[in-house]
């Protein structure tokens, strides 16, 4: 990084009005849908979302994945070999040990409801027309906004796999290896593009609680690795530089103490090719692993290519952090690093998944705003000295 500055940007998906919603459920229902309608409206929002990205100063903006339902189920659409069923859903471990809070977030509509991809086939590309429209709608607002520079999300192989079921491929690593020869096609379209990357690879930290949450911990490491390893081939033709990878242990309040920590799966993260990691720094599980990357730094386990965009905000809750919070801890990370390796994030998402969020959608503005204004002090204390 060369700005001088400490950039700002988010994991991703942003709340979606509910005319977004809407034409979403009819989508992935097939009720209902009229593709000229979802079309015109995506575009409109994905317009609006930019500019509202601009007005709260991030830097790097999205499109807020306004398209998609989820992070991950939106593959059906654009590859073959999935249906929709019905099979059981891994709850996560932690609710599980508190099940009347779990009845109270059911109870209260926190679980989202919508079409479950099974993997009942060979996989492969089907129709990526929907990429191309959310690449066309991005870039546009972008020009209309005046944003330079713009991120895209897409699914990582071992999230696909790690959570939606497979009932054709022999083995795990045979279906990580169809869908890594799958989605390679649209990573590679997205940096075409001229947009940066950007993967959500939250099996390699939430699923270890749910999907492996009766495996031992050689398991799961065993498998996350095999997911790292599919990544890298997908990303083969991508320079580093221009892709970036989320991590996260799930996008929902809960006790999180079956969390695997950080330190167990460093090592990982640092050996998948994005230079840029994005991960759970602002929640009360996680903020205290800037530890981590520390002690990582000091045994030079943290490759120098890799830029930290540590969580500053906490996408479960409506407090708005305060601006100086914000500083010291870019700033702490920066004491790691380096003040040029270093952006200003969030844990997670606003709208994982379409209709559901925790944080009232004016206030995911507000912090952004205020992430942008803590990013603004900490780089004028980073660079004082210079200018002194």
């Amino acid at each position: 990084m060369t700005s001088r500055r400490i950039l700002t940007t988010h994991v991703g998906s942003l709340p979606r009005p509910e005319r977004v919603v809407t034409q979403l459920f009819a989508q992935d229902s097939g009720m209902n849908y009229d593709e000229a309608t979802f079309d015109r409206i995506m575009q409109e929002e994905v317009s609006n979302v930019v500019l509202k990205q601009k007005e709260a100063n991030v830097d790097v903006v999205s499109d807020g994945e306004t398209s998609k339902i989820s992070y991950a189920t939106y593959i059906r659409h654009r590859l073959t070999g999935f249906e929709i069923g019905e099979m059981p859903r891994a709850t996560p471990r932690d609710l599980d040990d508190f099940p009347d809070f779990k009845e109270r977030l059911a109870k209260l509509g926190a679980t989202p409801k919508y079409l479950r991809p099974i993997c009942s086939g060979p996989i492969a590309v089907k129709d990526l027309s929907g990429l191309h429209k959310d690449i066309a709608n991005l870039k546009y607002a972008c020009r209309a906004h005046g944003a330079s520079r713009a991120f895209m999300n897409s699914a990582s192989p071992g999230v696909i796999a790690v959570f939606q079921p497979n009932n054709y491929y022999p083995s795990h690593e045979k279906y990580l290896e169809a869908l890594a020869n799958a989605m390679s096609t649209e990573y590679e379209a997205i940096v075409a593009a001229g947009l940066d990357l950007q993967i959500d690879a939250p099996d390699l930290g939430m699923g270890r609680h749910i999907k492996f949450r009766d495996a031992t911990e050689e398991e799961f490491l065993k498998n996350a690795n095999m997911q790292v390893e599919a990544l890298n081939h997908a990303l083969r033709n991508i320079p580093a530089d221009k892709i970036r990878m989320h991590i996260c242990w799930g996008n929902y309040e809960g006790p999180h103490h079956h969390d695997i920590g950080l330190d167990r799966v460093l090592g990982l993260v640092c050996k998948a090719k994005p230079a840029t990691i994005l991960f759970e720094g602002a929640n009360p599980r996680h903020a205290h692993e800037w530890e981590v990357w520390q002690a990582a730094q000091a045994k030079g386990l943290v490759p120098d290519n890799k830029i930290l965009c540590p969580g500053l905000l906490d996408s479960t809750n409506n407090f708005i952090e305060h601006p100086r919070l914000i500083m010291q801890r870019l700033v702490q990370y920066a004491d790691i690093v380096g003040r040029d390796r270093v952006m200003a994030g969030t844990d997670c998402g606003f709208g994982t998944f379409a209709g559901f969020g925790a944080v009232h959608p004016p206030i995911a503005y507000a912090k952004l705003k205020s992430l942008a204004e803590g990013a603004a002090l900490a780089s004028k204390q980073l660079w004082a000295t210079e200018a002194a």
